[in-house]
């Protein structure tokens, strides 16, 4: 009965393997689809112990955990095309979970950079990656929900969390929403957040994606959620605040002055990669009084070839910048540093040589691209290099007037945002002091 219907639902399946074993006390029938299936599991668990063991196969079936009885044949294909042996034994079928997990092995962090601490990243395994979780959280209180996301995909969530920690109606509205994510397929972390931000226009990323574990633990140990997503070696940490995306986790490691330096470093860097080009464009076209006498005519005098307004040096600058970064991100990797890098320099000097843009515009240009890499999250990274366009517009029709409207403007649309329920602008977040003391300043 069993192989009849399986040759039925899988008739074009060149990869459909099927079985009918026996021996003196009975008849099975194995059915499993090979690319899936580890073949070694299939014989240790199956072949072997049917053939040569002395114990009656149907007591086995009825004594060991890893097999469970299937009642409705429905689920049949389902268990099948997610890694699971059926067998059919005594006019029962029986499931057996057998399959081939291709993931790394917990690799080192790639894109989070590790100074201090553990350097290993999470793995594309649930069960790897929550082996790493546990062994830095070894609380009975850390408990798991296992969520499937994906009408075609049925792709594995784990939802992660202190179970005495965390806030029950963040907990519950996450439930909600990963029941209520419609899609056929999952293969990304960024897919789940992109679902259950909800809104297709936010400026700014109000859910962390991270692949280190220090992070996730830290995390969950402030009643925050984690959600790790088979297949991917990153895990989305909710709720998140704007600090978080400017908190390293290196932070954690260093000194208590250092901390503090560090975090104004990212938040100056910050402030000049979104309203420095703005702020040049409004001195040189509506407002060089307010700079002295002598830095105006060195302005003034650095432009005297560029035959054009200062937005257009701007826009020209910004995108050769853009060019590159992008470059960056999609050359191999190990041609992609070294080809922006010349590409930088020899653009640079050339375009300046020119006379098509000014030797002050390349250094704003250079001190905008470091500035926007000293964020440590990659997804806040991204979007700061959207906001200096808008604030660019305003410099050309409103000078410095524009730019303040606009800076105002970014710090109420911050201060509106929220990340399930909780105030997503807060500046200044827990860091522990080494006399255990904790700062906090929160703006909403």
């Amino acid at each position: 009965m069993l192989l009849d219907r399986i040759h039925i639902l899988f008739a074009s399946a060149i990869d459909l393997k099927t079985q009918k074993l026996e021996n003196e006390w009975m008849t099975i029938e194995v059915a499993y689809i090979s690319s899936l299936i580890d073949e070694d599991k299939v014989k240790g668990f199956i072949t072997v112990p049917f053939t040569k063991y002395e114990i009656p196969y149907l007591d086995q079936l009825a004594t060991i955990a890893d097999y469970h009885e299937v009642t409705d044949p429905a689920q049949w294909s389902e268990l099948l095309l997610t890694g699971f042996v059926l067998i059919e034994a005594g006019g029962k079928i029986y499931s057996l979970f057998a399959a081939k997990i291709i993931a790394n092995s917990n690799a080192q962090t790639q894109v989070e950079s590790a100074i201090q601490g553990p350097q290993l990243a999470l793995s594309e395994s649930l069960d790897l990656s929550m082996n790493l979780i546990r062994s830095m959280y070894p609380s009975p209180d850390l408990t798991t929900e296992l969520h499937t996301i994906g009408s075609l995909s049925k792709t594995p969530t784990l939802l992660v969390f202190d179970q005495r920690r965390v806030d029950p109606t963040v907990l519950n509205e996450v439930r909600e929403r990963i029941r209520s994510i419609e899609t056929e397929m999952l293969q990304a972390a960024g897919e789940v957040e992109k679902i259950l931000t909800g809104r297709k226009r936010l400026l700014f990323p109000t859910m962390l994606i991270t692949e280190r574990p220090d992070r996730i633990t830290r995390a969950i140990s402030q009643g925050k959620i984690a959600l790790l997503i088979k297949g991917s070696m990153f895990a989305i940490i909710l709720p998140a605040t704007f600090f978080d995306f400017m908190h390293a986790v290196e932070d954690n490691y260093e000194s208590y002055w250092m901390t503090r330096f560090l975090l104004v470093v990212r938040y100056i860097g910050t402030v000049l990669t979104i309203t420095l080009p703005a702020f040049y464009i409004a001195v040189v076209s509506y407002n060089p009084e307010l700079f002295r006498v002598q830095l105006a005519f060195s302005i003034a005098g650095s432009r005297a070839a560029v035959p054009y307004p200062s937005f257009i040096e701007v826009f020209i600058m910004l995108f050769m910048i853009e060019t590159l970064i992008e470059a960056s991100t999609r050359l191999p990797r190990y041609i992609g540093s070294t080809a922006t890098t010349v590409g930088g320099l020899i653009l640079g000097q050339a375009a300046q040589q020119a006379g098509l843009v000014s030797s002050i515009m390349i250094i704003v240009t250079s001190v905008v691209a470091i500035s926007n890499f000293v964020v440590p999250v990659n997804s806040l990274s991204f979007a700061i290099r959207f906001l200096k366009y808008p604030l660019i517009i305003l410099a050309i029709f409103f000078g410095i007037t524009g730019i303040a409207v606009g800076v105002f403007g970014y710090l109420v649309y911050l201060c509106s945002l929220r990340s399930f329920g909780k105030a997503y602008f807060r500046v200044f977040g827990h860091i522990q002091s080494p006399e255990g003391d904790i700062g906090q300043v929160r703006i909403e």
